[in-house]
């Protein structure tokens, strides 16, 4: 930390990644990324696009919103595609939240809430989800904060039904409901039906997990046209280029390919079955995921220790070390033979503790 750093920042803890290793190959399973390739049509249209990166890319995303609103059943004004889908939650915090709105959020979710929150100086209130790991809505019924709900809940997978999520955003009507469907498609409900109906609810949603493109870094806010509004002030007033044009250009191909992405949601929610089932034969609680990865804790060995042991067999899951998460890890779900040779170390790990 150099001395020019401003006061405003110096307490900042910022946001810790999944780990991204580049000295040796292992079987990544600790970033929820997806096991499959982008779609061809991705990855062609945004070849195509390379061609002409000497231009600015379209800072209205007006093809790239057109398609997604179409396939959301909503209109282009009600779409806002940003950098990743973090790029929305911030915009949304810096829209949305201050000394006179601040934030609310579960103790145990994204991590880049509380980040956001300490960057911008929001005051913000922690709720304690429930001894099983669940979100109780009427715990943010009539909080008069700025709410933010991952639905699905990481790293819990855990996810609240439409009515529920409906409660809360119905339950603060003088307050904007952010709901983060950062892992919608793999088994839960999306509210974005609900946008017409409530103008104070805005979803999130990102093409990392679902469409194989965390490496393009796409997102997106869908609301009503006046909090998109709002929004696209924010955007303008920070970067009106905020979506490279290789990734537009990707976004529309792997659009055009919604077979493709159902399919590779099919095959992960299978696959997470399978896994969870296995899991459980081998002594693990698990929870009942609705997201691309599954949330264990084994009886016979502490989270921390089956991370290392893994690790060292080259199989990397993610370990959190605060009180509540230390006996479990989040372990994404790969492809069939990643987590068949997941669960082969993990019983190799259990004869070698016998």
């Amino acid at each position: 930390m150099s001395r020019f750093l401003s006061g405003r920042h110096k307490s900042l803890v910022p946001y810790t990644p999944g780990e991204q290793p580049t000295q040796r190959q292992y079987i990544k399973l600790n970033t929820n990324e997806s096991p499959f390739p982008p779609s061809e049509k991705a990855v062609l249209f945004a070849s195509e696009a390379a061609r002409k990166l000497e231009l600015y890319p379209d800072p209205t995303c007006g093809a790239l919103h057109a398609a997604f609103a179409g396939r959301c059943g909503v209109e282009p004004h009600e779409v806002l595609m940003t950098n990743g889908s973090d790029e929305i939650l911030y915009f949304a915090f810096l829209a949305f939240c201050d000394d006179r709105h601040p934030a609310a959020f579960a103790d145990i979710t994204y991590g880049f809430y509380s980040v956001f929150a300490d960057l911008l100086h929001v005051p913000y209130t922690l709720i304690p989800l429930r001894d099983d790991f669940s979100i109780d809505p009427e715990d943010y019924v009539g909080l008069g904060k700025t709410i933010f709900l991952a639905n699905p809940n990481a790293p819990t997978g855990l996810a609240l039904s439409p009515d529920a999520v409906e409660r809360i955003v119905r339950g603060n009507p003088n307050n904007v409901v952010v709901v983060d469907e950062a892992y919608v498609d793999f088994g839960a409900e999306s509210a974005v039906g609900l946008i017409h109906k409530y103008d104070n609810l805005l979803v999130t949603q990102t093409f990392s997990k679902s469409r194989s493109m965390a490496g393009a870094r796409l997102g997106c806010g869908i609301g009503c046209k006046d909090l998109i509004a709002d929004l696209n002030t924010i955007k303008y007033s920070i970067n009106p280029y905020n979506i490279n044009r290789m990734t537009m250009a990707a976004g529309l191909g792997v659009l055009a390919d919604e077979e493709y992405t159902r399919q590779n949601c099919r095959a992960v929610a299978e696959t997470r079955t399978m896994t969870t089932e296995a899991l459980r034969q081998l002594g693990f609680s698990v929870l009942d995921s609705k997201a691309n990865f599954v949330f264990a804790k084994a009886g016979w060995i502490g989270g921390k220790d089956l991370y290392l042991k893994l690790k060292d067999r080259g199989v990397l899951i993610r370990h959190f070390e605060t009180p509540r998460l230390k006996d479990y890890n989040r372990i994404t779900i790969g492809s069939r033979e990643q987590m068949r040779a997941l669960l082969l170390a993990i019983e190799a790990i259990r004869e070698e503790l016998k």
